[in-house]
């Protein structure tokens, strides 16, 4: 996009920068100390964007992270709604991704899917979030909100994108953070359990077994299943949990334990087609 006067206006720039390092010729100590005046901002300002934007790849290349990403930020303020501009945007989220200013990179992503939704570089740019969120997913102990946020940012970039070179990652990253929102989920269940306090026990690791029925925390939930139901005396719902754990994990101690559980009271795993962990169960592993 052209503005008009921006030609008159860049040349204007031009001859007063020349002006500037010219009568700075002979102070330029001073100059360059004066904290109001930065010479190299303001040389920055009047460059071209597509030599902004080499330089800026340049920096890149040599890992001044900080230098290129304020050759691309200089674009989108110098040279808006340009060509430049819009690759500028996306490669300064990447810039702040680099850096480890996740929130920062999300902001820049999602400025740019705003402004082009529909451009090449759309699916790059919301993947940049995805990652972004995933790269801040802290231990299962903790809150595990960016976990929630990285699931809703993959799943978009498969949604909207879904022939992108993006969506194996994408699925990788899925995948982990279901994983650690199941394990925030057995962590809690785990804490109720040990207090007997059974309803909310079962709520969560029922949680784990509809909402995340493929992830490795599977396994332990039905086995805290058969425990909390045989504690509270529902053996019926006990029994099928500990047939739907056998049926798909038959060689694992969570059902050796479970079934020896069941046995000390004279029972054996049997499944109720009518329970909803029996419904459920089909799904694991799919």
């Amino acid at each position: 996009m052209v503005f008009a006067g921006s030609v008159g206006l860049q040349k204007t720039a031009r001859i007063l920068m020349v002006a500037l390092v010219a009568s700075a010729a002979g102070g330029l100590t001073a100059c360059t100390t004066d904290p109001d005046i930065d010479i190299t901002k303001l040389s920055a300002e009047t460059d071209p964007p597509e030599v902004l934007y080499n330089q800026g790849l340049a920096n890149l290349k040599a890992g001044k992270l900080t230098e290129a990403g304020r050759k691309f930020d200089a674009i989108d303020r110098q040279h808006p709604f340009s060509e430049y501009s819009r690759k500028g945007l996306v490669m300064s989220a990447f810039v702040r991704y680099r850096q480890g200013q996740y929130d920062e990179a999300i902001t820049a992503a999602r400025r740019y899917l705003t402004l082009y939704p529909q451009s090449e570089d759309a699916a790059y740019a919301q993947y940049i979030i995805g990652i972004s969120y995933a790269k801040q997913i802290p231990a299962v102990t903790q809150d595990q909100k960016p976990s929630a946020q990285t699931l809703e940012a993959m799943t978009t970039l498969i949604e909207k994108y879904p022939n992108s070179e993006y969506v194996e990652d994408a699925q990788s990253k899925i995948r982990f953070a279901k994983d650690q929102l199941a394990g925030k989920e057995m962590q809690v269940g785990r804490y109720y359990l040990e207090r007997k306090e059974y309803l909310a026990a079962i709520t969560r690791f029922r949680t784990v077994v509809e909402t995340y029925p493929t992830t490795n925390q599977v396994e332990e939930a039905l086995a805290r299943l058969v425990e909390t139901y045989y504690a509270m005396g529902l053996v019926s719902e006990a029994q099928t949990a500990a047939a739907v754990l056998g049926h798909n994990y038959p060689d694992s101690q969570w059902y050796a334990d479970s079934y020896k559980l069941l046995q000390s009271g004279g029972l054996e795993p049997r499944e109720n087609s009518g329970s909803w962990i029996s419904r459920a169960g089909k799904l694991i592993g799919v």
